[in-house]
C-alpha cells in the first residue's frame, strides 16, 4: 500500500548543522526503528524508514481517540466509541492513515538527526508498506545543505570608485533646493515642458464616456509623462481655454489595455519660478548666512552619501568575490521559493489586476521566457548568497545576543514607520522570527569578512571602512547622516537589503 505526495515542514530546517555527504545506503538504527540514507546528489538525499508495528501504537491509540471525539455512534457518548465500534464505522484502514499521518513528522525528523543531515523545507514521502500488523515503511526525499569549501576570509582585496563631488553635482543639489521653494505664476503663452496646467480631461471608448473617466481641474505637470500616455504632445503649444483630442490606452478600471479617445482641456497655465541663488536664498532654505556657506554643507552631505555607497559597493564587490571562488549546487527548492517570491513581489506592486504583468513585459520589451530567465538568474544569486554566508557564520561561529537582535528590529521598525514593539509582534505572529534571526546572522558574518578585507579605491588610495560602521554596511544603512538638514537635500542612502533569499529555510 502506497501514498505518494505527503510532505510537512522540518521542525527545524534552519538549525546551524554543517551538511556532510553521507555514503550510500548507509544504514542507520534508533531503538526499533531502521533507516538508511541515499545521498542522491549534492542537495538531496533520500531516506528509508521502517517502523515496527508496535511503534504505531501511541499514534493508534491516539488516532482512536480523535477519531472516537467525531463520530457520533447511538448509545455511546463522545469520545467513549470503542475502537471495534470505530473500526466498523470508519474502518480500520482510516484509524491507520489517522496514526500514520501523526507518527510520521516525529519518526522522519528523528530519523533526519540519526543520518546528520540539516533538511531545508518540506519531504516528499512515499509510504511504501502499510498493512495492519506489519511494520511500516516510507521514504523521504528532501533537500539539503550543500558541502561548501570556505575560501581565506581574511585580507580578501577589493576595488570600488573614488568618492569625488563635482561641481555640477553640487548644483544639482542646490537646483533641487530652489524647487522646493519655487513659485507658481500665471503666463498668457502655449504650454511648454515643466508648466503646471489645471486641465479637464474627459475619455470616450466606442462613442460612450468611460465610467469614472473623466476630471476637473486636475493639476499636472508637463513633461512628467505620469498621468497619461499621449498628453504631453497633445498639449503642448496650447493655450489656455484650448482642447486637444488624442488616442490613449487606458491603464485602469474596467477598460484598462482598450483605446479611448481623450479629450483635454486646458484650463491655466503656469510656470515655476526659482529663487535667485543668493545669500537671502540660502538664509531661507537653510541655516546658512551665505549661499557658499550652503554650498559647502551640500558638498559635504554629498561627500557622505557617497562614502556610504563606496562603503556598500565594498560590501557588494567583497561577496562577490566569495561567491566567484567556490562552486557548489543549490537546492531546487530554495531557488524555486525565491523564484516565485520575487515574481510575487513584482505582480504585487503592479496590482495583481489581470494582464499586468503581460503589460509590464512590453513596457520592458521583454518577452516572459526573458523574464522568467532574469528571475532565475537574480534567484540562484540570492541563494548562494545565502547558503555561503550561513556557511560563514557556522565556520566563524557566529551568535547574535539580544542586544543585538533588539536593535535590528528598533532600525527596522522606523524604516517602516512603526513602534518596534508593533513591528516584532508582526514578525512573531508570521511565523518570521527564525528567518530574521537568520538574516541578522548573515549580516554580522559578512560585516566579519568585510572588516578585515583590504578595500582600495580606483586612485589607489586605501579606504577606511571603520568610521562607516562595517556592521551596519552588511545590512541596510538608513542613512549617511543623522544630523539636521535643508529641505530638499536627500540624504539617504538605500542599497538592496541584506541577501535577499525569501523562503530558503
Amino acid at each position: 500500500m502506497g501514498a505518494r505526495g505527503r510532505g510537512f515542514e522540518s521542525r527545524h530546517p534552519d538549525r546551524a548543522r554543517p551538511y556532510r555527504p553521507v555514503p550510500r545506503s548507509h544504514a542507520r538504527s534508533s531503538s526499533t526503528v531502521k533507516s538508511t540514507v541515499e545521498t542522491l546528489s549534492p542537495t538531496r538525499v533520500r531516506l528509508a524508514v521502517e517502523v515496527p508495528f508496535e511503534e504505531l501504537k501511541p499514534s493508534l491509540d491516539a488516532a482512536y481517540k480523535k477519531i472516537g471525539s467525531q463520530v457520533r455512534v447511538p448509545g455511546f457518548r463522545p469520545g467513549k466509541v470503542p475502537a471495534r465500534v470505530i473500526d466498523q464505522r470508519v474502518g480500520r484502514a482510516a484509524v491507520l492513515e489517522e496514526a500514520i499521518s501523526d507518527v510520521l513528522p516525529r519518526v522522519y525528523g528523528k530519523a533526519a538527526r540519526d543520518a546528520a543531515i540539516q533538511p531545508l523545507g518540506q519531504p516528499d514521502i512515499d509510504v511504501t508498506k502499510l498493512e495492519d500488523g506489519q511494520a511500516l515503511s516510507f521514504t523521504a526525499e528532501v533537500d539539503v545543505r550543500p558541502e561548501i569549501t570556505l575560501p581565506e576570509l581574511d585580507g580578501l582585496s577589493v576595488t570600488v570608485d573614488d568618492v569625488a563631488v563635482s561641481d555640477q553635482e553640487v548644483a544639482a543639489q542646490l537646483d533641487d533646493l530652489r524647487e522646493r521653494f519655487g513659485t507658481l505664476k500665471a503666463v498668457e503663452r502655449q504650454v511648454r515642458t515643466g508648466d503646471f496646467v489645471s486641465l479637464d480631461l474627459v475619455a470616450v471608448a466606442d462613442g460612450v464616456e468611460v465610467a469614472g473617466g473623466s476630471a476637473k481641474g486636475l493639476s499636472y505637470e508637463v513633461g512628467t509623462g505620469d498621468l497619461i500616455d499621449g498628453l504631453d504632445d497633445a498639449i503642448t503649444g496650447k493655450s489656455a481655454g484650448d482642447a486637444a483630442t488624442f488616442t490613449s490606452t487606458l491603464q485602469q478600471g474596467d477598460n484598462a489595455g482598450s483605446d479611448a479617445e481623450i479629450t483635454a482641456t486646458v484650463n491655466s497655465v503656469k510656470e515655476k519660478e526659482l529663487p535667485a541663488v543668493d545669500d537671502e536664498f540660502a538664509q531661507l532654505a537653510s541655516e546658512f548666512d551665505t549661499v557658499e556657506e550652503l554650498r559647502d554643507d551640500l558638498r559635504a552631505r554629498l561627500g557622505r552619501v557617497k562614502a556610504l555607497e563606496q562603503g556598500t559597493q565594498a560590501r557588494d564587490r567583497v561577496l562577490d568575490t566569495l561567491l566567484d571562488s567556490v562552486e557548489f549546487s543549490l537546492p531546487e527548492s530554495l531557488v524555486k521559493t525565491e523564484v516565485d517570491y520575487r515574481e510575487h513581489e513584482i505582480v504585487h506592486s503592479l496590482g495583481h489586476e489581470d494582464g499586468l504583468l503581460e503589460q509590464y513585459l512590453t513596457m520592458q520589451g521583454k518577452t516572459r521566457d526573458e523574464f522568467d530567465a532574469e528571475l532565475r538568474e537574480g534567484a540562484e544569486k540570492s541563494v548562494r548568497g545565502q547558503l555561503l554566508l550561513d556557511a560563514i557564520a557556522d565556520k566563524t561561529k557566529v551568535q547574535i545576543g539580544d542586544s543585538e537582535l533588539t536593535e535590528y528590529l528598533v532600525r527596522e521598525a522606523a524604516r517602516y514607520e512603526m513602534p518596534p514593539q508593533e513591528f516584532a509582534n508582526q514578525i512573531v505572529q508570521a511565523g518570521n522570527l527564525p528567518d530574521l534571526i537568520a538574516g541578522v546572522r548573515r549580516s554580522k558574518a559578512l560585516a566579519a569578512v568585510l572588516e578585515s578585507a583590504v578595500v582600495t579605491d580606483q586612485s589607489g588610495n586605501a579606504v577606511d571602512l571603520s568610521a562607516l560602521a562595517v556592521a551596519a554596511l552588511a545590512d541596510v544603512p538608513d542613512a549617511a547622516d543623522s544630523g539636521d538638514e535643508p529641505a530638499g537635500i536627500d540624504d539617504e542612502v538605500e542599497p538592496r537589503a541584506d541577501i535577499e533569499a525569501a523562503g530558503a529555510t
